[in-house]
């Protein structure tokens, strides 16, 4: 994999399925993986918030992206998430990414001030990942300020990625590929209810979760210059990410349920503390779930 290239086109964010007795279901992420392949993404990142990651202990964050990692086989890079609480878990889990072979490692480094920052950035650059990828999370604001993030990427050779979830995320998008040359990979998060005004601004990757051939045939779309019919695509499925993008919380019930009625995980848990799902939650999840499966059933 060459590291100055990150993958264009979707990165998808994993779902950790829990079997009946709460232990991760390896069998079901394993399949999960092969069907998100064979539908074309660019690659995976695991784990992250949407993977539950809080919640696992560290053996079990290991045995994921070992399993992720056994299911790609090499086909698409591996992202292996390094983001913590502090500074130094930060960097131990870029090492333990590293070391069990990942492609690259992302990691939201919180922003405090300029010289925090980049000290921290730097220290975990420092692990030399073949592809670091800095989340730039803020879901009040906007974020690392666009000249800090341009000074990074000059000066530190692994930073080839930037994964941007702040409030606006569609004017930094532009401001960081223009403040880069469009050099800097920039990857949606969170805004890939915006995918199409993205698109419309450059950006090389999408990073949600689940829908696998929606997401990486809307992609193919608008690459190949279809953009009518990307637009027209995704507009389908707006009416799955208006629920689903409510809340973190409500998005893994969403996706897991998604997942679970596709007979990739053989349940849809999830685990406490989590906000709950009562039942008109259950009630629009199932004809959301109804609605994703008869518009792959017509791709």
């Amino acid at each position: 994999m060459n590291a100055a290239a990150p993958p264009r086109g979707i990165i998808t964010v994993l779902n950790t399925p829990f079997a009946a007795d709460d232990a991760i279901d390896v069998y079901g992420l394993a399949r999960n993986v092969e069907n998100a392949v064979e539908a074309g993404v660019a690659g995976f990142l695991a784990p992250a918030m949407a993977s539950e990651v809080d919640k696992l202990t560290g053996d079990e964050r290991e045995m994921m992206v070992r399993t992720v990692l056994d299911a790609a086989a090499g086909r698409v890079p591996v992202f292996g998430g390094a983001s913590a609480a502090t500074q130094a878990e930060r960097v131990r889990w870029t090492k333990a990414m590293l070391r069990l072979g990942c492609d690259g490692v992302l990691v939201s480094v919180p922003f405090e001030d300029e010289a925090q920052y980049e000290r921290d950035v730097r220290e975990i650059a420092g692990c030399e990942p073949p592809m670091l990828m800095i989340q730039d999370w803020d879901a009040r604001g906007y974020g690392v300020p666009v000249a800090a993030v341009s000074r990074l990427f000059n000066e530190i050779g692994c930073f080839r990625s930037l994964k941007i979830e702040v409030v606006p995320a569609g004017v930094k998008y532009s401001e960081i590929l223009r403040a880069t040359g469009g050099r800097l990979h920039v990857a949606g998060g969170w805004a890939v209810m915006q995918m199409i005004e993205a698109l419309d601004r450059g950006v090389h990757a999408f990073m949600p979760t689940g829908m696998h051939r929606i997401y990486t045939r809307i992609y193919a779309l608008y690459a190949s210059g279809r953009r009518t019919e990307a637009r027209s695509l995704f507009e389908q499925v707006l009416p799955v990410l208006a629920f689903s993008n409510q809340h973190l919380d409500i998005s893994i019930h969403f996706f897991k349920r998604l997942l679970h009625a596709q007979g990739v995980y053989a349940t849809a848990r999830v685990r406490e503390p989590i906000l709950p799902f009562d039942a008109v939650h259950e009630q629009v999840a199932a004809e959301l779930v109804g609605r994703v499966m008869a518009i792959e059933g017509d791709l």
